[in-house]
């Protein structure tokens, strides 16, 4: 197999009829000469609009393809050997107990659906509802602000990534070929399959719903075993191992294995870790704003008066007072959406479906905070959290607050928007400087300015802004070894609450490493 890398082709051209011939023509051949044709990559190149071109990775079944490889040395044609991801049970330990698995986020469901493949009968416990029950608790609290504290736009099965935009870019190195393999999955459970050489591949929160069930139903018949609305209260330890779980404040379990792939915001889950000596620390994260604009300003933006994508953005900036501001999960044709978990407080996340077809672009502003903003004991950064989106609870009376950008910087409360926004919660007009330290609206207020020489009207008087988005990553790292083991014997902390992952790929990736160490360790039964 031979792969072409830069394969150049205008974006109205970009038939599989064009890409060979570019082939082809790059590889100084004759298109009959190529047996076969796949995309690897997809890129999209608009530096120079309104000429915009696709830009292709592909890899080649052809003729003399060891005469083609000696006639053309170029560091983009080059050959490779297709290699199937795949791990191996090589343990010599006996597993008494099945292993235990919390939570159903991405590194759950991928450590669970490795797990049962590989014949060790996991159980993987979810302290939220299935998907069909936990959309329709999300959309009761968002039409009528009916909180479920346990099964929410955090908690539930597929994790906070469900209701997202399902985004899987990722810049983790793949040799192990992990990453494909997350990604095969997911298409074998119903995901579309250009996520498979997309540059920028998504799912779409309503496409990821049915691909989570899909692979529900894929680990109950390997084996596997769901608890919903199950939630761990307290572990037992033993002799520096684990001992068990007990569940809901009575069932006791016994384990050997216990995979901890907490949310983030399992905010008392860390803390009843932290009472048992399980070693943790404070880690940065981010805080900030939600800004919406009409996604047809991005589009036009970033790809001219092209009609060619739903166009994203990627921002980066330094402040006067050396805080780094950044946009974060950047949601074309999407939703802010009030993501709250807690009685009377308030966060907010974005959310695209997988047509995106919104009229609002929008992505979270966020600046960056450290322990020494917030305190370093292991759990300040929850409590730092929680005093903002209290804040922003009191502020908007329990509603999410908006507020124009020119009003924001001038301290005055909104009185009508210059376009609509996309909103899912209830929602009303109030100053948002209030909620937070002087040093992040100074933050907040100078990127975005800044952003407007790079995306223009950015900065517009009527971009809307919402509060607050405090939950960009984990506030806690679950300290563990090279074998993935916390200070407890048996105890596997894995995945963004964890604070070794940051989104749906690097958790997956994360859940099936944590297979590959127990399948080298324990025996199947």
């Amino acid at each position: 197999m031979i792969r072409v890398r830069q394969v150049k082709v205008l974006y109205n051209e970009s038939s599989i009829e064009n890409i060979t011939k570019k082939v082809a023509k790059k590889l100084n051949i004759k298109e009959t000469d190529i047996k076969s044709i796949k995309i690897n990559k997809e890129s999209i190149d608009a530096r120079k609009k309104p000429e915009i071109y696709y830009i292709y990775e592909v890899d080649c079944e052809i003729l003399n393809e060891e005469l083609i490889l000696r006639k053309n040395k170029s560091n983009d044609i080059l050959k490779i050997e297709e290699k199937e991801y795949e791990i191996k049970v090589t343990g010599t330990n006996e597993l008494n107990k099945r292993p235990v698995i919390i939570g159903s986020g991405p590194a759950g469901l991928f450590s669970g659906y490795y797990l049962a493949k590989l014949g060790y009968k996991p159980l993987i416990i979810e302290r939220g509802e299935k998907i069909e029950d936990r959309v329709k608790s999300v959309e009761e609290f968002w039409n009528k602000g009916i909180l479920n504290k346990n099964s929410n736009v955090q908690f539930g099965e597929g994790g906070a990534g469900t209701f997202s935009d399902g985004k899987l870019n990722t810049l983790v190195k793949d040799k192990e070929g992990r990453c494909k393999e997350v990604f095969k999955i997911f298409v074998e459970n119903g995901a579309d399959s250009n996520i498979l050489y997309k540059n920028k591949p998504h799912i779409g929160t309503d496409v990821l719903r049915n691909v989570i069930i899909n692979m529900r139903n894929k680990i109950i018949e390997m084996n596997g075993t769901f608890r919903f609305n199950t939630t761990l209260t307290d572990i037992k330890i033993e002799d520096n191992n684990i001992k068990s779980i007990i569940l809901n404040d009575k069932e006791e379990i016994d384990t050997d294995i216990l995979i901890l792939a907490i949310g983030h915001s399992a905010r008392d889950t860390f803390k009843m870790l932290y009472e048992n000596n399980i070693l943790m620390n404070p880690k940065p994260f981010a805080v900030g704003v939600r800004i919406e604009h009409p996604q047809d300003m991005i589009n036009k933006s970033q790809y001219g008066n092209v009609e060619i994508d739903v166009a994203s953005y990627k921002l980066t900036y330094k402040a006067s007072n050396n805080r780094g501001v950044y946009s974060f999960c950047m949601c074309p044709g999407g939703y802010v959406v009030n993501a709250s978990s807690e009685e009377n407080r308030l966060a907010i996340n974005g959310m695209s479906n997988h047509a995106r077809d919104t009229k609002c672009a929008n992505s979270a502003i966020v600046v960056t905070v450290t322990p020494e903003d917030y305190g370093f004991n292991p759990l300040d950064g929850i409590e730092f959290q929680r005093k903002l989106e209290e804040k922003t609870y009191n502020l908007g009376n329990g509603l999410i607050p908006v507020q124009l950008f020119k009003d924001y910087k001038e301290n005055k409360v909104s009185t009508k928007f210059g376009f609509e926004p996309s909103i899912k919660g209830n929602y009303t007009f109030a100053d948002i400087n209030k909620i937070f330290p002087e040093y992040i609206n100074e933050s907040l207020k100078e990127a975005i300015d800044y952003y407007d020489t790079k995306i223009k009207g950015f900065n517009r008087d009527d971009a809307i802004l919402a509060g607050v988005e405090s939950r960009t990553s984990s506030p806690v790292r679950i300290e563990r070894d090279e074998i993935f083991n916390s200070n407890i014997k048996g105890i596997y902390p894995i995945g963004e609450g964890a604070g070794y992952a940051g989104g749906i790929t690097t958790s997956a990736i994360d859940g099936l490493k944590v297979v590959e160490i127990i399948a080298s360790i324990y025996k199947n039964k």
